[in-house]
């Protein structure tokens, strides 16, 4: 037999245990850690007020924050998780305490907070959303609108316990 043809055998039968070990070897370690945690976004705890109230909306309303929230690894929804929201409004600056409020997540971890319409703050119309909470890491998120003209904006968590 040639030894070319021993290293062709090689590599084939080499190659096809890699292809079958793969699928349940190589992969498992990589599908065991299942979902990453979202990671702070920066500038997204620009003007954060730590104990902002949880309030049924903030201002006037007009405009919907919205998102879920589910931990790390297994994905699982997250009840009861306290979310901060603020924004530059028609009726403030992200700043000023009565921009900002939170809610809690129902039991599917989905959170929904009416407020005024956000407006461009620094070129971008942008909200501010954050877990505020002490079970998990805090992240900060500061997504950004399409448009200006924009009535809904949403932001999702997967969060890492502490």
């Amino acid at each position: 037999m040639s030894l070319s043809l021993l290293n062709r055998r090689t590599v084939l039968t080499a190659t096809a245990s890699l292809v079958a070990t793969g699928a349940s070897g190589l992969l498992a370690p990589a599908l065991a850690q299942g979902i990453a945690p979202t990671p702070s976004m920066r500038a997204g705890a620009n003007n954060y007020l730590p104990g902002a109230p949880i309030v049924e909306r903030i201002g006037g309303g007009g405009f919907l924050m919205s998102g879920t929230v589910r931990r790390a690894g297994d994905g699982a929804p997250l009840a009861g998780q306290r979310i901060q929201i603020w924004a530059h409004t028609t009726e403030g600056h992200e700043r000023d305490p009565h921009s900002h409020g939170a809610t809690l997540t129902d039991a599917n971890g989905v959170f929904r907070l009416e407020m005024p319409q956000i407006i461009p703050a620094f070129g971008q119309p942008h909200g501010h959303v954050a877990y505020d909470g002490e079970d998990f890491e805090s992240v900060f998120l500061r997504p950004v609108m399409r448009r200006a003209g924009d009535t809904s904006l949403s932001a999702d968590f997967v969060l890492k316990p502490v």
